[in-house]
């Protein structure tokens, strides 16, 4: 039975879970892991005296952060024995994502903890650098610091090319018709040159070990996977975007789920992302 107290801190908690679930997302790239996260930090809420807090968002907004801080820390150790390219949790949703595109929060991955909570709160949130150096417990002259070296790594990740919303969707239907189907015209006349895949199956699907690089490459594999698609079946299940990037989820010979991420630059293919870890793919069942 719940309490009264229970009930209390849920329900000035309760409005704030999904921008906690977007921070600790962003921070994290793990659903599962974000989900912890923000359950953690309700149940820290409970125990606090909510009377003398002045502004829960910013107070539960730190301690998510800082909690998010300490699971990098052992994130990093376990993804340097990740078998294969490791791509972030599959978001699924009906409109797009500008401001954290799936290249962008692979970009992430390259930095420290600080520098990527630094970026993400100033740059992403919108927080001034006073409200990032009380989150992250840095003076604010550290936090500027942080966010300016994210931001020189990162620039090359923000999309330089904005997909209208509707050519998106309409672009990854046809991509979907054309590789199932094996229409190998169709399909090439959707790539860049310089086209890559990146398929991240966690040792648990079969994969790719390395990223595809070059359309001769990229068309080879398609080729290869046309031959499966039409003995074994794919079904599409919803197209959206998948972290921002057009893209849709299918179903798979084997009766898994498996989402496809198309980065998309001046009207051609410049990326190809597909998740196939069934761990990385369980909430959106």
């Amino acid at each position: 039975m719940v309490d009264a107290q229970s009930e209390d801190a849920a329900a000035g908690f309760n409005p704030l879970r999904p921008k906690l679930m977007r921070v600790a997302y962003r921070m994290l790239g793990c659903v599962a892991d974000a989900e912890d996260i923000v359950q953690e930090a309700f149940i820290r809420w409970i125990r606090t005296e909510r009377g003398q807090v002045r502004e829960p968002e910013a107070f539960l907004r730190s301690i998510v952060t800082r909690l998010c801080l300490d699971q990098l820390k052992s994130a990093r150790r376990q993804r340097e024995t990740y078998i294969g390219p490791w791509l972030p949790d599959p978001v699924v949703e009906e409109e797009e994502d500008e401001d954290v595109t799936l290249p962008l929060m692979l970009a992430l991955e390259r930095l420290s903890p600080l520098e990527r909570a630094a970026f993400l709160l100033h740059d992403v949130f919108g927080l001034s650098f006073e409200e990032v150096a009380a989150t992250v417990q840095r003076d604010p002259a550290a936090c500027r610091q942080l966010a300016s070296r994210a931001r020189t790594h990162v620039r090359e990740a923000r999309p330089r090319f904005q997909v209208d919303k509707q050519f998106g969707l309409e672009f990854s239907k046809a991509f979907f018709a054309a590789s199932r189907s094996g229409d190998m015209k169709a399909l090439g006349a959707m790539l860049a040159a310089e086209v890559s895949i990146h398929a991240d199956g966690g040792g648990k699907r079969s994969a790719a070990m390395e990223p595809v690089i070059g359309y001769d490459a990229v068309m080879k594999v398609h080729e290869y996977l046309a031959a499966l698609f039409i003995k074994g079946g794919s079904t599409l299940v919803r197209a959206g975007f998948v972290n921002g990037l057009p893209g849709f989820v299918t179903r798979e010979a084997d009766g898994e789920l498996q989402t496809t991420a198309l980065e998309i630059e001046d009207g051609k293919i410049s990326a190809i992302y597909i998740m196939r870890n069934p761990d990385k793919l369980r909430h959106l069942h």
